[in-house]
């Protein structure tokens, strides 16, 4: 088989489309590549659109905890300590036999059973939290003369916040949210790890790896393969947020430009 036929038969099979059976000896070096990508669809499904709903989320929840009401601060703060203060792997097994336990009650909530949802809301509400306490010390670190300025010119409530508030505390955040996107995007591997069922049993990029690992008894080939596509998407996130952050200090001086500094979390 070529490698251009191995493309078109595993290119998507992590979304259902292609070949459904997996190769099972003489494994290619195109096998490999082709189905660990083809798993990493997986990877950006859920990355990304646990970032699109928890940015949403984070400013709320960070708007919640400044707030000097109680009754937004404490649920708030309460949200970000259990979600920061607890470890992916066991929101990730709570949760799910919390939608097991619903699934009984029941038959509407199986799909919260599934990976393609269910392991979506734990990345979502955990990165909420995580970016909520960024947002919240972006809030806390806003300039007063900002804030001054901004009621010397007549803005006042949602005005000032859409104006003045919120995008200086996206400029002094955003830095500090490019490094939890990449984290995101890494924590989307233990999905396989999770317990939750993944649709139609295809697989993300983890399970392909790990597949060609245990078959061919040899780690060095498909994992590097893995690492190499993270590392891609890695690049690509710090591209793409690299763009927005030069867009949200576009009307600053280029020597006062806050730049980005990607670090690796190494524990979460």
């Amino acid at each position: 088989m070529s490698c251009l036929q191995t493309i078109q038969d595993y290119a998507l099979r992590s979304i259902g489309i292609g070949e459904r059976l997996l190769p099972r000896e003489d494994f290619t070096l195109c096998e490999q590549v082709t189905l660990i990508g083809s798993g990493m669809i997986w990877n950006v499904y859920f990355g990304a659109l646990a970032l699109l709903t928890g940015f949403v989320l984070a400013t709320a929840v960070a708007l919640g905890k400044a707030s000097p009401n109680p009754l937004l601060r404490k649920p708030s703060e309460w949200f970000i300590f259990v979600f920061r203060g607890s470890p992916l792997f066991i929101q990730f097994f709570f949760a799910y036999f919390l939608f097991l336990s619903l699934k009984t009650l029941s038959p509407m909530f199986n799909v919260l059973t599934s990976a393609f949802l269910g392991a979506l809301i734990v990345l979502f509400l955990n990165t909420a939290a995580y970016s909520g306490e960024i947002f919240y010390g972006a809030l806390r670190s806003i300039p007063k003369g900002d804030v001054e300025a901004a009621d010397a010119y007549g803005f006042s409530g949602m005005a000032r916040f859409r104006r003045i508030i919120w995008p200086t505390m996206l400029r002094l955040a955003w830095p500090a949210y490019t490094n939890e996107a990449i984290f995101l995007f890494h924590a989307t591997t233990l999905v396989f790890f999770s317990g939750f069922p993944v649709w139609q049993q295809r697989g993300d990029a983890l399970y392909y790896a790990k597949y060609f690992a245990d078959k061919t008894f040899n780690p060095f080939v498909p994992y590097p393969i893995l690492a190499g596509f993270f590392v891609i998407l890695t690049l690509a996130v710090i591209t793409f947020f690299g763009l927005i952050n030069r867009y949200l200090n576009r009307h600053l001086p280029q020597e006062a430009r806050r730049g980005l500094k990607v670090r690796m979390n190494l524990i979460r």
